[in-house]
């Protein structure tokens, strides 16, 4: 797999094309589409804690199935529970060979060999992940990380407006003001569409040309 370069234009589009949405729905659905098409991955999720079940409740998919969304409860404290728990992004280089994947099975059967979680932080606490999915096994570099977080560092802001504004108690509250995650994938259009994907480094070398002073 040929990583594309994470360029400063794909981050700067999907960023406001966050910060101009007030509805909670949009925000996640622009969120997990620019991701995997950013990164070129085969999916991103984004998922939300519930501070009274010890849970993280899916708020939106791109790119994945419904049987491996349905797999079961994503509990905070075994999955990939540390980049919630420390606050610090969790990389996976192989699903079948690490005790932190809750359902390596499911992932494995869903051709899953990597994932990159980024915690949601708001208010300095952990309010749900970003989490990324790839076919190949993945070394995701401080490039691919420090992208997810300044993603998700905006995306949990959002949501935090979101909250506040329409005077929701918690975040997780945010999902009950939407439908179904897994029907919201291909119903309309989303603020996303128009975001280009990162361009390898061969695209890059062709397109850059000098600024004219």
């Amino acid at each position: 797999m040929e990583k594309p370069i994470t360029n400063y234009e794909t981050l700067i589009r999907i960023t406001k094309a966050i910060s101009t949405i007030r509805d909670p729905e949009e925000i996640v659905l622009v969120t997990v589409e620019g991701v995997t098409h950013a990164l070129n991955v085969k999916g991103c999720t984004l998922f939300l804690f519930s501070p009274k079940s010890d849970e993280l409740k899916l708020a939106g998919s791109y790119g994945l199935s419904d049987e491996y969304l349905d797999k079961g409860p994503i509990s905070s404290l075994r999955s990939i529970a540390s980049s919630l728990q420390d606050g610090q992004p969790v990389a996976i280089f192989d699903v079948a060979d690490d005790p932190r994947i809750q359902y390596p099975e499911a992932a494995l059967k869903e051709g899953i060999a990597s994932i990159l979680s980024v915690p949601i932080i708001s208010a300095d606490r952990a309010n749900g992940c970003v989490r990324v999915y790839t076919a190949e096994p993945w070394e995701f570099t401080w490039t691919d990380v420090n992208f997810l977080q300044a993603v998700a560092q905006i995306v949990g802001m959002a949501l935090e407006m979101c909250r506040v504004n329409r005077g929701f108690k918690d975040s997780i509250d945010i999902l009950k003001t939407m439908r179904d995650p897994k029907a919201l994938k291909y119903k309309r259009r989303t603020p996303y569409e128009g975001v280009p994907k990162s361009f390898t480094s061969e695209q890059m070398a062709e397109t850059r040309r000098p600024v004219e002073t």
